[in-house]
């Protein structure tokens, strides 16, 4: 058994710091549904946390959650659920440690779901969306020129008000220092989030991520890589989705939906067969989460239906770790069986190239698919120049700087829209594209 280590011990060597006080990392808001909510926390020593909060301008209504004890074991974070909410409230909040309360110099705010269904249309709300997040390390990192940069890039995101940030992979990148050890391990996840440009990004939008490679393990790491337990459990510490992992079958996979949309967030890694194995049945979700996965979207009512998966889906070129590439029979198989049960309104979101571009293809159906690639948040971006020969690019599209991704939902019922936005890291808009809810088949 692998020794409890005072992980959240970490001051003297982190060069980063989020926070100046009480807390390393956070607050972080989670999922936020209609009644309930999820609010993350890392503390600079073990503690006890809690949250107050109540419907703004309304203090005397004020509540508080459990009080959660910040653990060594657990990295000193601690998941805090503000309950019995009401529907399209925002709240106010704060964080509580050791009976004192966080001063904190950027908003805690939080609104819960709408309850539209039955009385009127669907509410209008924004994602912000980016992949590949490297925050510089430079004991740890490679000599040379420093990979990760522009974290200002994190303040543009929040300067547009998303309701969601949804993270689409490579979300923090293990050294070849960090993946062996569970201390490594968090220490890298503790690292990454404490970039002082990142909290008020976390503290101000619903937090939702997928994983690829690099948070997983090493580059281009499979089922096969030892320690995916314990790189699972930095993910399942770090973030607040609504679940990790379908039932018995392990990984990160889970879903929700806000407003009228549904959001799929797939494992890319955890099944996945490796990439030289000849006599491995090549696959990257494995039968259980492709199943789940067609059954899942078949059941969807949505408009649009958003897929989220660390790598690429409908580039054509089979090269790095595309979908197109050793696994495009499983990708064959997937687009037709999307096809046969006639699913409308699919739309992946992908990261990992370290370039951004809409991919879109119009099946034997007549529906037309979406694959949009949101990267590279901080990373260096790629030098291809967009030259490797995906078939299915919507010209004008293709970006490789730093950038982020907005999706915005709007229109009456039967009339939504998502607008596809592309920003730098200054969040000058590089180019806009609007798709119409798909017709029903």
């Amino acid at each position: 058994m692998r020794p409890f280590l005072a992980l959240c011990l970490l001051a003297a060597v982190l060069p980063v710091l989020g926070q100046t006080g009480p807390l390393r990392s956070g607050p972080m808001l989670g999922y936020v549904e209609m009644r309930e909510a999820l609010i993350w926390v890392q503390t600079a020593q073990p503690a006890e946390v809690w949250a107050e909060y109540h419907p703004e301008g309304q203090p005397a209504a004020v509540a508080t959650t459990a009080r959660v004890r910040s653990e060594r074991s657990k990295a000193c974070t601690a998941k805090l659920v503000a309950e019995l909410l009401e529907p399209g409230t925002t709240y106010t909040y704060r964080i509580f440690v050791d009976g004192q309360a966080v001063r904190l110099d950027y908003p805690t705010t939080f609104r819960t779901q709408t309850l539209w269904q039955w009385r009127g249309d669907a509410p209008d709300f924004t994602v912000a969306t980016g992949s590949c997040a490297y925050v510089s390390d430079a004991p740890y990192d490679r000599p040379g020129r420093p990979y990760g940069g522009e974290y200002a890039i994190y303040q543009s995101i929040t300067a547009r008000k998303p309701d969601i940030m949804l993270w689409l992979g490579d979300n923090t990148y293990l050294r070849e220092a960090d993946w062996n050890t569970r201390s490594g391990i968090l220490y890298r996840y503790t690292h990454s989030r404490s970039v002082p440009e990142l909290q008020p990004l976390l503290a101000g939008s619903a937090n939702y991520a997928v994983w690829d490679d690099h948070d997983f393990g090493p580059n281009d790491s499979d089922r096969s890589f030892i320690h995916k337990d314990l790189t699972r459990e930095a993910f399942e510490l770090f973030w607040g989705n609504p679940g990790f992992g379908l039932p018995g079958q392990g990984g990160i996979t889970t879903a929700f939906s806000w407003a009228d949309i549904d959001f799929f967030l797939l494992d890319n890694r955890w099944f996945r067969s490796p990439n030289d194995c000849e006599t491995c049945p090549a696959t990257i979700l494995g039968e259980a989460q492709f199943d789940w996965l067609i059954e899942a979207l078949s059941t969807s009512r949505a408009p649009f239906k958003i897929v989220a998966i660390g790598g690429q889906v409908l580039n054509t070129a089979a090269t790095f770790e595309n979908y197109a590439n050793r696994h495009r029979e499983e990708r064959r198989k997937l687009l037709e069986r999307i096809s046969e049960e006639n699913i409308s309104g699919v739309v992946f979101l992908s990261g990992d190239r370290h370039h951004t571009e809409i991919s879109t293809l119009t099946n034997s159906k007549g529906n037309v698919l979406y694959d949009i690639t949101s990267s590279p948040l901080t990373s260096t971006a790629s030098r291809n120049n967009g030259e490797e020969g995906n078939l299915l690019r919507m010209e004008g599209t293709y970006v490789n700087e730093r950038n982020f991704v907005m999706l915005g939902f709007s229109g009456k019922r039967g009339e939504r829209v998502m607008k596809v936005s592309c920003h730098n890291v200054a969040g000058e808009l590089l180019w806009e594209r609007s798709i119409p809810q798909p017709l029903r088949r």
